[in-house]
């Protein structure tokens, strides 16, 4: 399997928000998919198709559960409603964060949108001053493209594939391309340009293992 359209998210936001009276960050990302709505919850919900293109999850899936991703996050599932809407609890090295997925009907098939949203204490903040949305945003963006490769081929395993995309000369430019999409999506939020595009530059060393 060929990654030849390396498409991530056809939107990108950056914006604040608040939980219990503190700023948070939301990273927000869309992209249409060529299924249907109720596909394309299974892809997401599916444990045996999860492992195709995501990670290995564990857990009950139904709302009140509880999900663990093997040698990444574990949290509670807060809404489970599908096919529309599914929001967890993302907690990773001791920290806790918030995803809020949501699928609708489109012209295209299915729109799906995440959002990511961070806190900001004093751990949390240093992290999004050295590299803004784009650590999160790059992030969901490879597996946005893992997905899309999933729903579009004959359900195989894309992880390898992709896992060999991201190392090749045309994926470590399109992450780049993503990181300074990012970057851009921060400055439209109100982060001084330099400030942004500095942190985006800093993303992408990261994602293309150039980070000195």
């Amino acid at each position: 399997m060929e990654f030849i359209e390396a498409l991530g998210a056809s939107f990108r936001e950056v914006v604040s928000g608040e939980r219990e009276g503190a700023r948070t960050y939301i990273v927000r990302a869309s992209r249409h998919y060529p299924t249907t709505p109720a596909d394309l919850w299974s892809a997401l919900t599916d444990k045996e198709r999860l492992q195709r293109w995501f990670a290995k999850v564990a857990g009950d899936f139904k709302q009140g559960g509880r999900f663990s991703i093997e040698g990444n996050a574990d949290g509670d599932i807060v809404v489970c409603e599908p096919p529309r809407q599914l929001a967890l609890t993302w907690e990773f090295g001791g920290n806790t964060s918030w995803v809020n997925i949501t699928i609708q009907q489109s012209d295209e098939g299915a729109l799906l949108t995440l959002e990511h949203e961070h806190p900001t204490d004093l751990e949390s903040q240093a992290h999004w001053d050295q590299y803004g949305p784009g650590a999160t945003g790059v992030g969901w963006e490879l597996a946005m493209l893992g997905l899309e490769m999933h729903l579009s081929g004959e359900g195989t395993s894309t992880i390898e594939a992709g896992e060999a995309w991201s190392v090749s000369a045309t994926g470590k430019a399109t992450l780049r391309g993503w990181a300074e999409a990012w970057g851009k999506a921060h400055t439209e939020a109100g982060t001084d340009a330099q400030i942004a595009m500095e942190t985006a530059k800093r993303t992408a060393a990261f994602y293309t293992g150039e980070e000195q």
